[in-house]
């Protein structure tokens, strides 16, 4: 798979990513107010998540501006090895793999940097994009995500032990593309992990292209 096949699937996924992003948070009132169920284990509403998985967060007063770097730094590594893979002639496997971690990392950085500075905040009301009153600044940005598979909600029965009698939801997590887009990427590395990081031959290169 050429470079130029890469950047048209980072292009397509990014573009998704963002307008979806924007539509949600332009249409859709933070958290229930804004829910739609599409059926009763899938549903769409809007959750701004601050920090990482789950809204784990890194604290202090730098904590969200650390995390922001990182993930700009992470991006550009990344954007190193889809480079260097290229240039090796490596497995489309993991041509495909990189491409699909690189639009995800970047689709998220994107609301981290910029939607602090663009967007005021969703609470109440609809939020307005490039508004005169944003809710944050620069690189304190919130991900939007929308997607919510509550799959199963009730008791865990009492004879398990230590999560015994206690409520459990599956599967809890709100997501987006980006997010989908890197978590399949990453699954492509490991379920055809052979297949990903298996060595071409220049005439196999050759006759591939």
């Amino acid at each position: 798979m050429s470079l130029r096949n890469s950047i048209l699937i980072i292009t397509i996924i990014l573009l998704v990513d963002q307008f979806l992003k924007i539509y949600i948070k332009t249409n859709f009132i933070y958290g229930e107010a804004g829910q739609i169920d599409v059926a009763s284990w899938f549903k769409i509403l809007l959750i701004e998540n601050e920090g990482m998985a789950w809204g784990t967060k890194i604290p202090g007063e730098y904590g969200k501006l650390f995390l922001t770097v990182f993930r700009i730094l992470a991006v550009f590594g990344i954007g190193y090895w889809l480079y260097d893979a290229n240039t090796k002639h490596s497995s489309n496997y993991l041509l495909v793999a990189i491409s699909l971690i690189f639009a995800g990392a970047l689709g998220n950085i994107i609301d981290s940097v910029f939607y602090g500075v663009i967007f005021d905040d969703s609470y109440g009301h609809l939020s307005t994009l490039f508004s005169e009153n944003p809710y944050g600044t620069w690189f304190h940005g919130k991900v939007v995500d929308m997607f919510y598979f509550p799959f199963w909600e009730g008791t865990l029965p009492s004879w398990l032990p230590i999560w015994g009698g206690q409520p459990f939801k599956f599967f809890n997590a709100i997501f987006n593309i980006a997010d989908m887009a890197i978590s399949t990427g990453v699954g492509i590395l490991i379920v055809f992990n052979k297949k990903a990081f298996a060595k071409k031959t220049i005439v196999e290169s050759y006759r591939r292209s």
